[in-house]
């Protein structure tokens, strides 16, 4: 591990930055590519870990790609070409990598063993198993394939109609590219919708996919052919400077080439009703992924509600929100979110934990928190729980806070955003 000291003495943000690549399209673009048959290029790739997971895990495959800075090539002759793996596939930290990779290896003719690092092996893996084997597929792991490592035999599969438990963009993604080998029209029945990237790059590769009303229909035995994809900025890596550029005192932060899509834009909700001085202009309304580039300024916030239909649209930046609402008026209660507690580490308690140690009013609640602001934050040493989301909240804690801040593991944000410190000091203003 690698503890980080941060006494930025309250600071201005100033300046212009474009985010990494999103993490979700990425793992996806090389997946869909892996599939696909021919060759299919990929922009703005983001070179995180987890996503460099999910390429070493088809290189495994048998699958050719390259990587050259955040451009990728991906060459294949399509599944069926794939090899069965002399090693087992490690996912890393990655859980998009590792439920996914269930879904698309279940309907391969090959035998396969999936494990990831220590916090993998606590994240819960029968939500996806279950429905898996519901179609035919052959898991089995720990405690009945709840955790792995897990092994896949793969099967001929047979198409369901399935009804999510949960919001689960992992669970929904893992069925449909398992869909895609089953006999039959496979069905997924959403209550409240989560983030739609794979419906969006079947299409895009070249498959049809009905959705309606929250209803996914999609047909088995389609082809998928490759193609360019361009990957947007990250909104959940966009969000901490949301956050920073709001809170910091006489800020305004500039970014380019964000990601707007609709499921995953809650963030720009939340800021919106808590009061932030924001303005959006929209690039590419017509691409697969729409992109916007926002600027947002130190504002006067306001409490407010977070929950229902909201929650999956922006369920990974709870941690930073809640930082936010330490700085608005009034109380921010936050629920609903009990899909927090089986993330990196359970996000409640990491949250309201660290938070508190900086000072923050917060209370834990079985589904969220609430908060109560505006409230001044000092000094603290931080734990991480190498989970990249709570580091990236201590040090954006760390631009507002009087006093040094500690995070014990910098190296876990690189995760998702390798050059995130960078960002932050080429925005300091002293």
């Amino acid at each position: 591990m690698s503890a980080k000291k941060m006494n930025y003495g309250q600071p201005s943000l100033q300046g212009t930055i474009t985010v990494p690549g999103d993490k979700s399209v990425s793992h996806r673009s090389v997946m869909f590519g892996a599939i696909a048959e021919g060759k299919t290029t990929v922009e703005g790739f983001l070179l995180g870990e987890d996503c460099l997971s999910t390429i070493d895990c088809f290189r495994k495959l048998g699958v050719k790609i390259e990587v050259d800075g955040t451009n990728v090539k991906i060459e294949s002759a399509g599944i069926d070409a794939w090899e069965e793996p002399k090693e087992v596939l490690y996912t890393g930290n990655s859980g998009t990598t590792t439920r996914i990779m269930l879904g698309i290896l279940a309907g391969t003719k090959l035998h396969t063993v999936m494990t990831g690092d220590a916090s993998i092996g606590k994240r819960p893996m029968r939500r996806v198993a279950n429905p898996l084997r519901m179609m035919g597929a052959q898991i089995a792991g720990r405690e009945n394939g709840q955790y792995t490592p897990l092994a896949i035999q793969g099967s001929t599969l047979q198409a369901i109609d399935y009804t999510m438990p949960v919001a689960s963009a992992q669970v929904k993604s893992a069925i449909l590219l398992a869909a895609l080998r089953a006999e039959g029209t496979t069905i997924v029945r959403e209550s409240s919708v989560s983030r739609d990237h794979t419906e969006r790059m079947l299409r895009q590769f070249g498959a049809t996919v009905d959705v309606e009303d929250g209803v996914i229909s999609f047909a088995g035995g389609q082809k998928l052919t490759g193609t360019h994809v361009f990957v947007p900025g990250d909104i959940s890596s966009a969000a901490f400077f949301l956050v920073a550029g709001a809170i910091a005192k006489n800020s305004r932060i500039t970014m380019k080439n964000v990601g707007i899509n609709p499921t995953r834009d809650g963030i720009v909700n939340v800021l919106a009703e808590m009061g932030a001085a924001m303005e959006i202009i929209v690039d590419d309304e017509l691409a697969a992924e729409p992109t916007a580039t926002i600027t947002i300024e130190t504002s006067d916030l306001r409490a407010m509600t977070i929950e229902g239909d909201l929650i999956p649209r922006l369920i990974d930046e709870i941690p930073v929100i809640a930082l936010l609402a330490t700085q608005a008026t009034g109380t921010t209660i936050i629920k609903d979110a009990e899909e927090l507690k089986v993330k990196e580490t359970d996000r409640i308690t990491a949250v309201v934990t660290e938070l508190k140690k900086l000072g923050a009013n917060i209370e834990a609640t079985d589904d969220g928190m609430i908060i109560t602001g505006p409230t001044a934050l000092h000094g603290a040493d931080l734990q991480t729980y190498g989970d990249h989301r709570i580091g990236m909240m201590g040090a954006v804690a760390a631009l507002i806070a009087d006093g040094e801040v500690t995070i014990d593991d910098a190296a876990c944000i690189a995760v998702s955003y390798p050059i995130f410190f960078e960002h932050v000091e080429s925005l300091i203003v002293k």
